[in-house]
């Protein structure tokens, strides 16, 4: 049964770096061998449409915003756990009340401020936005609460404020929780399409994901090796993201839900 899932969740990648590799005659005759366009895909893709541009660009928002949220979640985690002030509920609750609100619904209101703020064709545009996450909130709240009070306790009668407790005693206790929401934010990052198309103008300032519809139009018309070939460029650095972080991954919700 496994061979099965992983043969038909597979099969659309294998076909596609298959297709990377074929002129389109090769493509509509159906062939089921590698194609003699490899190189000429390649230099379409690389050269004349600068696809290593754009996958720069979405490398280092995507690096930003995962940084970005990482450290904003485990301050927000901190607060909410070992910090006491008013209506720390309901505030909770509010953000919480986020997660069902896609940035779709903010979208205008969201472009009307970037624009305000002179960001527009920055990487400031497609990164400050997004350096919160409530997400990571309720991932971190949920670890931190899981951690004995004890220990917090014991450095406060040792002298130690909320920055060396964070630093000393919360942060080497969560490293995979890290991991599991840096993997997280980073795929959300690199795969962000719809923002990106609004607020960048510039095709030099562009992201991946631009980039590979870009690709749809090659030569005059729909060429499907060029575009294929894209997409199986465009999935390396997640894919990389992922099988680093993967022990660190699996380890950081294993915690969460165990605890």
């Amino acid at each position: 049964m496994l061979i099965v899932i992983v043969a038909v969740i597979g099969f659309p990648l294998a076909y596609a770096m298959l297709v990377s590799t074929q002129t389109n005659q090769e493509y509509f005759s159906h062939q089921l061998s590698p194609g003699s366009a490899l190189r000429e895909n390649f230099d379409t893709v690389w050269n004349q449409r600068d696809l290593g541009l754009y996958m720069r660009t979405s490398l280092i928002q995507s690096v930003i915003i995962a940084a970005g949220k990482s450290v904003t979640a485990v301050l927000a985690g901190l607060a909410f756990v070992y910090f006491k002030f008013n209506l720390k509920g309901p505030v909770f609750w509010f953000v919480l009340v986020t997660l069902m609100m896609p940035t779709e619904i903010s979208i205008l209101a969201l472009f009307e401020i970037v624009s305000g703020f002179g960001w527009t064709n920055s990487m400031l545009a497609i990164t400050v936005p997004f350096l919160a996450s409530a997400t990571g909130a309720f991932l971190f709240r949920q670890h931190f609460s899981s951690i004995p009070a004890e220990l917090s306790e014991a450095a406060r009668i040792d002298g130690a404020g909320p920055i060396r407790f964070l630093w000393s005693v919360l942060l080497p206790l969560s490293w995979n929780v890290f991991g599991a929401l840096a993997v997280i934010q980073f795929l959300y990052s690199w795969n962000m399409y719809l923002w990106p198309s609004l607020i960048i103008r510039d095709d030099d300032s562009q992201t991946v994901q631009i980039g590979l519809g870009a690709l749809q139009n090659v030569g005059g018309g729909l060429s499907y090796g060029p575009l294929m070939l894209g997409a199986v460029l465009a999935s390396i650095p997640p894919t990389l993201i992922f099988i680093l972080l993967q022990k660190t991954f699996l380890k950081g919700f294993a915690i969460t839900a165990g605890k």
